[in-house]
C-alpha cells in the first residue's frame, strides 16, 4: 500500500470515530454541567440551599438530558408536565422517572425517601424546603407494590404535585 493511500485511510477512520466520539461527548458533557450545577449547590448549601436560579438552571440540564430520550415527549407535553399536568401515558410516565431517577429521588421504581430529603436541602432555594419535606414525608409510601419503573415514577409524581402547593419540576 502506497503511503498516501494508508495516510487517507487512516483519515477516514479518524473522521469516522470523531463522530462516534462527539456523540459521547455531548452526553458527557452534559454530566457535567449537571454535576457542575451540583457542586454550585453544594457551596450554597452553607448558607442555606440553592437560588431558585440555580434550582432552574440545574432542571433545565436534566430535562434537555431526558427530552431526547423520549421523542413522543413533545417540548409542550414537558412544559405540562412542568405544570403539573402529566398524561396517563407509558413515555410521559418514563419521562418523569428519567427526571426523578436524575434528581436520586426514584431508583428502579423505589422511591428514596431519605436521600430525596438530602437533595430538597441541596438543591431547593429555603422558602420551598418546610413544604417539600412534608410533601416528601406523605408521599413516601405511594409506589409501594407498583412494580413497573414509570408507574411507580407517575404515582410518586401526582402524590408530590397534590401534597406541594409551590411544585416545581424540571
Amino acid at each position: 500500500m502506497l503511503p498516501k493511500q494508508r495516510e487517507r485511510e487512516e483519515i477516514e477512520t479518524v473522521h469516522t470515530g470523531r463522530i462516534c466520539l462527539k456523540k459521547n461527548m455531548i452526553l458527557k458533557q452534559y454530566i457535567c454541567y449537571i454535576s457542575a450545577i451540583l457542586c454550585l449547590c453544594k457551596v450554597t448549601e452553607v448558607i442555606g440551599g440553592a437560588t431558585e436560579e440555580q434550582m432552574w438552571a440545574a432542571g433545565n440540564l436534566m430535562r434537555d438530558v431526558c427530552l431526547p430520550k423520549f421523542p413522543k415527549v413533545t417540548k409542550e407535553i414537558a412544559d405540562g408536565i412542568r405544570e403539573g399536568n402529566l398524561p396517563n401515558e407509558k413515555d410521559p410516565k418514563c419521562y418523569v422517572n428519567c427526571i426523578l431517577e436524575m434528581m436520586q429521588t426514584m431508583k428502579k421504581g423505589k422511591f428514596l425517601y431519605e436521600g430525596s430529603l438530602k437533595q430538597v436541602d441541596i438543591l431547593m432555594p429555603d422558602h420551598f424546603k418546610d413544604e417539600y419535606r412534608a410533601g416528601l414525608a406523605k408521599c413516601k409510601d405511594a409506589a409501594v407494590g407498583i412494580k413497573n419503573n414509570c408507574d411507580a415514577s407517575y404515582a410518586i409524581f401526582t402524590c408530590l404535585r397534590a401534597e406541594i402547593t409551590r411544585f416545581v419540576f424540571p
